[in-house]
């Protein structure tokens, strides 16, 4: 039997603030549950440490973030971090069901026209072992350009808020301006911080001449797990005035916190940010 969302804690996990899309599109789908976000700023970021490294934190900040809000679910919204230590946490917390986030590498070889395609990730997940997996299971006839973007996540991170068109343009073009000449279809946003700039990398590819090129990412994939775990919410799983409720913004590290986070949390529905 299908719990009742109304009654549960979800909590989404990332290095930053690249979770947060996966936040807002969860809320959607199951209005009633309990939504926080923590944002793992002492951790930032996860896409240039070691394996061993990445495994170490994720362990500590499952423990913590267990202890102060008791969560039914929790999400790794962060694709360094499933692709690292998904079965490392399910394994030292069986009783938690845990999501994570994994490149669309199936979606993405079944929808290229020309079975040509890029994955753009951190430096540490394109050298994972994983993503290798991932491409021989599901596109083992396509061309796939693995192509790492770490500068891209500091730019999400750091300077997107408050950026301009051009500088976002600036930011995205060398990575997109590769895969074109590589001659990629569809580009596989394999780092959660990517979807806040997924209409600049279309908006760039189409300036470029490249109208065939369509991005593909997990996002809907991962909702939708999470809703079947739940069950559909609707207005009978609890009242009107409980939907939509902000949840928690949490930050590891020592204060005082970069003040675009407060920005980030407004932006998302989420109460200012506080201290994990």
């Amino acid at each position: 039997m299908k719990q009742n969302s109304a009654e549960k804690v979800l909590v989404f996990l990332d290095s930053g603030v690249g979770g947060l899309p996966y936040l807002r599109q969860t809320r959607g789908r199951v209005p009633c549950a309990r939504l926080h976000y923590i944002a793992d700023d002492a951790g930032f970021p996860y896409g240039t440490k070691s394996v061993r490294v990445v495994e170490d934190i994720l362990l500590d900040r499952t423990k913590r973030l267990r202890a102060l809000l008791m969560p039914d679910f929790l999400i790794i919204a962060c694709n360094t971090a499933s692709q690292i230590a998904l079965k490392t946490l399910r394994a030292a917390h069986p009783d938690l069901p845990i999501i994570g986030t994994v490149p669309a590498v199936k979606p993405a070889a079944e929808q290229s026209p020309s079975g040509c395609f890029g994955i753009m990730a951190t430096e540490r997940a394109v050298a994972d072992p994983y993503l290798d997996d991932l491409i021989a299971r599901y596109a083992p006839e396509a061309r796939v350009i693995k192509l790492p973007a770490q500068g891209l996540v500091s730019f999400v991170e750091h300077r997107y808020l408050g950026s301009s068109a051009e500088e976002r343009r600036r930011a995205v073009e060398p990575y997109v301006r590769r895969l074109i000449q590589e001659g990629a279809d569809r580009i596989v946003l394999a780092c959660t911080h990517f979807l806040h700039v997924q209409e600049d990398i279309a908006a760039c590819a189409e300036a470029l001449g490249a109208h065939e090129l369509k991005i593909v990412d997990s996002l809907q994939g991962v909702a939708r797990r999470v809703e079947q775990l739940l069950g559909p919410a609707t207005a009978r799983d609890c009242p009107t005035e409980e939907q939509g409720q902000p949840g928690r913004f949490l930050l590891t590290g020592e204060p005082p916190f970069d003040p675009l986070y407060a920005v980030w949390a407004e932006r998302f529905g989420l109460l200012p940010p506080e201290q994990l």
